[in-house]
């Protein structure tokens, strides 16, 4: 998951219909969100049973799926070990898609209708031969990927695990899903599949991500990025004897200058980075090749289409002023431009029914979320239309994305979140109609 951006401060207290229909509430009118949610519910009741009797189990399996690696194209054996529990669990359709993607449904009677996601990605940002050995020293767990995101797998496996064996049944069919790809260069490569060409694309109406351990967090707006591998080529040389010929350093340094000069928004958010480059192939030679990778980020489409379109700009300028200045009698410079990652913006924000609906719930639970924006698998959904959030499942997390990376899972703080995501949940797959 990227790097959160927080989209506004302190959270509106709002009863939903939405809510009380789920939770078969009788009250009406504006109140305090913590009234929105019967929490006597039978429903609910069971399922928080279960999550307290199972919470260590919960905390075995994170460190269980935590130990098998699971690299961006890499994720198959935590995939199967993922899958494996889901049958184990009750799940004897569960299954993995065309992208690699873990698929297990609830099913709620209805043939073919639409249906809820709850998500987590099975992806770490870490290389295969990381030591991903967990240590735990009571209520923490440290380990490389232990927190972003595999405790999230842990827990909606919990999740699946109590509707199940409560023979809890809803509204809307549910569909728990462990993505690939959603980290770095996968792209959000198991979520796009998901939502745009797998079995289920067209029927999803509303997705939930968990992604993060922080209760007090909603994410409700996604950062959109663009990333690219510009690669400048020309004739290379000798230093000495060939000086004065084109050099691709000499337009990539031109490129990053011309970036770094562009003025941007601070609202909506917006962002560039030149983050890393390559090229050359001796201190005595003029280089052939150059590669410059860059990372363009903002809240809004539009101006990060802005930003899109003059960075490339950028880089065709800088070949055309080279090859003016420079000799090109052995060849001229060219620019080659690959986008290798495009996550786009959008989402309802904190103003959203779907957000509205998951603070009545996580408030239930005396947490005071507020809203904020970030880059995860519920991009996708988002730049969809589809009504999403990224939410977090208790606990707290240190380190994302660092080899010290460390969760602390004290037993009734981290079961209070748990039951608020529970509760998020079934509000939005709602009750069957005997039930509303």
């Amino acid at each position: 998951m990227m790097r959160r951006v927080a989209q506004r401060s302190g959270f509106v207290k709002t009863l939903l219909a939405s809510v009380l229909l789920a939770f078969g509430g009788a009250q009406s009118g504006a109140q305090d969100a913590a009234t929105a949610v019967d929490l006597s519910d039978p429903r609910y009741v069971a399922g928080a049973a279960m999550l307290d009797a199972e919470f260590e189990r919960t905390v075995d399996e994170t460190i269980l799926l935590t130990e098998i690696p699971a690299p961006p194209f890499g994720e198959d054996k935590r995939a199967e070990a993922y899958l494996a529990m889901f049958r184990d669990t009750g799940f004897a359709d569960a299954a993995r898609d065309e992208e690699g993607n873990v698929l297990a449904l609830l099913p709620s009677g209805a043939e073919r209708g639409p249906v809820i996601v709850v998500s987590a990605h099975l992806d770490t940002v870490f290389p295969i031969e990381t030591d991903v050995t967990v240590k735990r020293e009571g209520d923490r767990l440290t380990a490389p990927g232990v927190g972003d995101a595999t405790r999230n797998l842990a827990v909606i496996l919990a999740y699946a695990r109590a509707m199940k064996e409560s023979g809890l049944r809803t509204k809307t069919d549910i569909l728990f899903v462990g993505t690939v790809g959603e980290e770095g260069p996968g792209d959000l490569r198991g979520v796009r599949h998901l939502m745009t060409q797998g079995d289920y694309a067209g029927r999803v109406k509303a997705f939930l991500s968990f992604d993060g351990l922080d209760p007090e967090e909603i994410i409700a707006s996604a950062v959109g990025s663009r990333r690219y591998r510009t690669i400048f080529r020309g004739p290379g040389g000798h230093s000495f004897s060939d000086f004065g010929m084109v050099n691709p350093m000499g337009a990539m340094a031109r490129t990053v200058e011309e970036l770094y000069a562009l003025e941007v928004p601070s609202d909506p958010p917006t962002s560039y980075a030149a983050s890393m480059v390559s090229g050359g192939r001796s201190i005595n030679s003029i280089p052939d090749v150059v590669q410059l990778q860059v990372d363009l980020r903002s809240f809004s489409p539009e101006e990060l289409a802005r930003l899109d379109r003059e960075y490339l700009a950028a880089t065709e300028r800088a070949v055309v002023q080279e090859n003016a200045r420079r000799l090109t009698s052995k060849g001229e410079l060219t620019v080659e431009n690959t986008l290798i990652g495009d996550r786009p913006a959008g989402g309802g924000g904190g103003d959203s029914a779907i957000a509205q609906t998951a603070l009545a719930a996580y408030s239930a639970h005396d947490f005071s979320p507020e809203f904020s924006a970030a880059s995860t698998d519920s991009n996708i959904a988002m730049s969809l239309g589809i009504p999403a959030l990224t939410l977090g499942s208790g606990g707290t997390e240190f380190g994302a994305h660092s080899l010290d990376e460390y969760i602390e899972l004290p037993r009734e703080d981290t079961l209070r979140g748990m039951r608020a995501g529970y509760a998020a949940v079934l509000a939005l797959a709602g009750a069957p109609p005997e039930q509303d």
